[in-house]
């Protein structure tokens, strides 16, 4: 089971429910390495400004919080925890690969929504390489390296790190829906072949340099549906169940 917990309590005010609404916000992004965070690489918090925090907490809200990120020149979206409310005013910092993700420039401003999502019970997940494979217990490496996420979304290309290795893995499929929450639940794994096998040099060794550009998901599986990318590619072994 992937446990995770906020590290600090924050006494909220519950006055009304986000049920009846929308709780919208739009930040000007920038990376983590401009405030020297890349300890938060490894995961999908990002850093928002205090002022946020003090209109939540008028919220009936459910903790720790999620969001819905939407870049509009690009309309490429996914979904962030939260590690503190302590950025510029104005300003939201986030993980390279989040940046990636979305297609958006340094200062370029996104859109952000509240969201309560549903707790996941499957993924599946495709390994840049086939060299993750190699790895001996890969199901411990994910119990372990997928507690520093609070959600996953289809279609984002997450950055395990292991042994001094970054490990790019496409999100191809999760259930239920096209996002989920990943904290304290059962979820169920499936591995689909690695898009290609390991070349020297090839991708990024390490989350630090935010020139590196990191690797597509391949448009076949972007633009297929859930029962379309089934059919292509079976896993031929069982599922982990992540307890």
């Amino acid at each position: 089971m992937i446990k995770i917990h906020i590290k600090k309590k924050l006494n909220v005010v519950m006055s009304h429910n986000l049920k009846h609404y929308e709780f919208t916000f739009s930040l000007q992004c920038y990376p983590l390495s401009f405030i020297q965070r890349s300890d938060l690489e490894k995961g999908d918090k990002i850093i928002l400004p205090p002022s946020l925090l003090e209109k939540l907490s008028t919220y009936e809200i459910n903790w720790p919080l999620m969001f819905e990120i939407k870049c509009q020149s690009s309309s490429k979206k996914t979904n962030c925890g939260v590690m503190e409310f302590t950025s510029d005013e104005g300003c939201a910092y986030l993980p390279h690969w989040m940046i990636e993700k979305l297609l958006v420039k340094k200062g370029e401003k996104l859109f952000f929504r509240y969201s309560k999502l549903e707790k996941g019970s499957y993924v599946k997940l495709q390994p840049q390489t086939d060299d993750f494979l190699e790895i001996s217990n890969p199901k411990a490496v994910l119990e372990i390296k997928l507690r520093n996420f609070t959600c996953l979304t289809k279609s984002d290309v997450i950055a395990i790190e292991y042994n001094e290795k970054i490990f790019w893995l496409n999100v191809l499929e999760v259930k239920p829906g096209n996002s989920i929450s990943i904290i304290e639940t059962d979820l169920n794994v499936d591995f689909a072949p690695p898009v290609f096998s390991a070349i020297k040099n090839s991708l990024p060794k390490t989350l630090k340099n935010n020139d590196e550009k990191i690797p597509d998901i391949p448009e076949e599986y972007e633009e297929s549906s859930t029962n379309e990318i089934s059919e292509k590619e079976n896993f031929k072994g069982k599922g982990y169940s992540m307890k």
